[in-house]
């Protein structure tokens, strides 16, 4: 997949850890990025939903490995340790990071009441006021979800968020170690936590699993780089708009 690989390499080039050189940038980048963490959440229950049985009344999937490896990784994401003690997903470890540094969390919290009152993706994008790059972003998301094939989902699973996530985020941490250790602690965590789930356990699940969905079937690992090329376009997408996002309001004040 040498499109792919140079794809990731250009995501990778973006160069975060420049780009957020500033406190201020820093905590507006993660006013937009906390979209992209909620809708991971979403990418994977819609894994859940077709490797597992979550229906009443339930009876048994057919890959019984692939049933284990999607359940683990949830357990991860949706009740991982917290900090202070005790679990939370890793979507409100990152909202409580947040919150303790600073950072604006009136979009998301606006987005939760939304999606909480019409339990419908659709029908809460239409009544949003989101900015249009974080709005392009989820529909991208959605349509994996709503019109993909399993092949497209995982694909956009593993080489699009979790593949990812570990070189992207190792930049940051690098530059929090220095930074007011208390104001940054949850945050540290959440980047640390993930970096761990991700590159040691996440990573190499998520690529299990793509294995067995595609098998020997060169039409489906076509479809999987296809899924991919098209999920990291978005992800860099997403990242220059952030950033010019940030430059446009940097000037604006």
């Amino acid at each position: 997949m040498e499109s792919l690989r140079l794809l990731r390499k250009e995501l990778l080039e973006r160069q975060m850890a420049d780009q957020l050189g500033s406190e201020e940038a820093l905590l507006q980048f993660m006013s937009n990025h906390v979209f992209a963490v909620w809708d991971f959440q979403s990418l994977l229950k819609a894994l859940q939903q077709r490797l597992t049985c979550v229906q009443v009344p339930w009876a048994p999937t057919s890959d019984r490995e692939a049933r284990r490896l999607i359940n683990e990784i949830v357990l991860d994401e949706e009740s991982g340790p917290h900090p202070d003690g005790g679990f939370a997903s890793h979507f409100e470890l990152y909202l409580d990071a947040m919150k303790k540094a600073g950072a604006d969390t009136n979009l998301i919290e606006e987005w939760l009441k939304t999606i909480e009152k019409s339990r419908n993706f659709s029908t809460a994008i239409a009544s949003t006021n989101l900015p249009s790059h974080i709005v392009k972003f989820l529909k991208t998301t959605f349509s994996f979800i709503d019109n993909g094939s399993l092949v497209s989902i995982t694909s956009s699973f593993l080489y699009g968020r979790e593949d990812i996530i570990p070189d992207l985020f190792r930049q940051l941490v690098e530059r929090l170690i220095h930074e007011d250790p208390d104001k940054w602690r949850y945050f540290k965590f959440y980047l640390e936590e993930h970096i761990h789930c991700d590159e040691e356990k996440h990573g190499p699940a998520a690529e299990r699993l793509i294995q067995r969905i595609c098998g020997n079937d060169p039409i489906r690992w076509a479809e999987a780089e296809n899924a991919a090329i098209f999920a990291l376009t978005a992800r860099i997408e997403l990242w220059d708009a952030m950033v010019a996002y940030h430059v446009e309001h940097s000037e604006a004040a």
